[in-house]
């Protein structure tokens, strides 16, 4: 067993019992308003039963025109959650595990259906996953909406009794929308060179600094993703720096953006069957004449990427920025064995290691990991929990019917 991974750490001022991570993972749990539900409340108890070292939270909507097109996003939008929220923290505090809730921006990767108003983004570009509408283009003042709209979160989410934030700032998220040159085509001074580009980050951090103090806000970034002229590790370092000077206490790093296909989480192979019967680009055609859902699928198959190395495939980009910043850095993506963990920890290519669909097989991993019951996790990454949750609660639904 690996002291290094399992013993007590701090992350941010927050007290770990070890340095494995439950990263961000949309749970589909809340209420049709946002609210949490028990079954949320129950999920988080699960991992601090299993004795994860942190759990960020699925991502929470800050604001109506940002909400997720997935099923059921918990929202952080206005004070009435705050009490729902206290006693969601107090309840995961009770097990001694920390808390962060990720707070998000949909942008672009949504639909008016969804939010009863248009997308909006950096620039008027339309998104190829997404590709219904037209995104707005945010004037000055959206802009300015929208940072006050994160630090009022920021300032709900530390009512609340979370132990920090984590800002989505990755997978193409409005964040992520701003730091990217492939989407962010401004002349104005949110764009251009990449300190306008940050300015969004850099002016949330300002203004939640007065309201919260010294209160932990980490950021989930991107260090590169697929798209012609879009992020690449040299503009991520310069970006990762940035957050340092702008005192960010940690970054977790991952990688690519909806249009990618499955590149932010990796599969074996295309689940064409799935997307037929879920995803709002492919369903409307569940329903039609077998040679036409052949083709459909043949199409699925030609234009969704299927993105390789299927596993720790942002180690060497997190390697990358911590070489570059003295803040610590958090590596997410494909991790599944302990073996890969203590290389990872041991070599100081990341500081902490996190996961997203090993916690939905196994919520109790990290205990199995730490008594030596198991070393690998039993996620095989077919990725049905990402596809069904459009419509349905997050879970495993490969190993529920084995």
């Amino acid at each position: 067993m690996n002291n290094k991974i399992f013993e007590p750490t701090l992350l941010a001022g927050i007290k770990l019992k070890n340095k494995i991570i439950r990263s961000a993972t949309h749970e589909g749990m809340a209420d049709d308003k946002g609210y949490p539900t028990e079954l949320l409340k129950n999920t988080y108890i699960q991992l601090a039963k299993g004795e994860v070292g942190a759990i960020i939270t699925g991502y929470a909507g800050m604001q109506q025109n940002g909400k997720s097109p997935f099923y059921r996003m918990s929202m952080i939008s206005d004070d009435s959650y705050i009490d729902c929220y206290r006693d969601l923290v107090d309840t995961v505090h009770r097990y001694d595990t920390p808390i962060i809730m990720q707070i998000a921006h949909c942008g672009r990767q949504t639909r008016s259906i969804i939010t009863g108003e248009r997308p909006v983004a950096p620039s008027a570009i339309r998104d190829k996953c997404y590709n219904e509408e037209m995104p707005k283009e945010l004037t000055q003042v959206e802009i300015y909406e929208i940072i006050n709209a994160f630090v009022n979160a920021i300032e709900r989410a530390k009512k609340a009794g979370f132990d920090g934030v984590q800002l989505h700032a990755a997978h193409g998220y409005l964040l992520a929308q701003f730091l990217s040159p492939y989407i962010n085509h401004r002349s104005d001074n949110w764009g251009g060179n990449t300190a306008n580009r940050f300015r969004i980050i850099d002016e949330i951090y300002k203004k939640a600094r007065k309201k919260t103090g010294d209160y932990p806000i980490l950021v989930k970034m991107n260090a590169y993703d697929g798209r012609k002229n879009g992020m690449r590790i040299e503009e991520a370092i310069k970006i990762a720096k940035l957050l340092e000077k702008t005192g960010c206490p940690c970054i977790e790093v991952s990688s690519g953006i909806f249009e990618d296909g499955f590149s932010s989480v990796r599969i074996k192979e295309i689940p064409a069957d799935l997307l037929l019967k879920y995803s709002f680009r492919y369903r409307k055609f569940d329903e039609s004449s077998p040679l036409v859902k052949s083709i459909i699928k043949l199409k699925i198959n030609m234009f969704t990427s299927k993105c390789k190395p299927l596993h720790n495939y942002n180690v060497q980009a997190a390697a990358a920025i911590k070489e570059e910043v003295s803040i610590p850095v958090i590596v997410v993506g494909g991790i599944r064995r302990i073996q890969d963990i203590s290389d990872i920890i041991d070599n100081g290519k990341a500081d902490f290691i996190s996961m997203c669909r090993p916690f939905i097989v196994e919520p109790n991993i990290v205990k199995r990991f730490k008594e030596e019951k198991q070393n690998t996790s039993r996620c095989i990454s077919c990725c049905r929990c990402g596809i069904i949750q459009s419509q349905n609660p997050i879970r495993c639904y490969y190993l529920e019917n084995r």
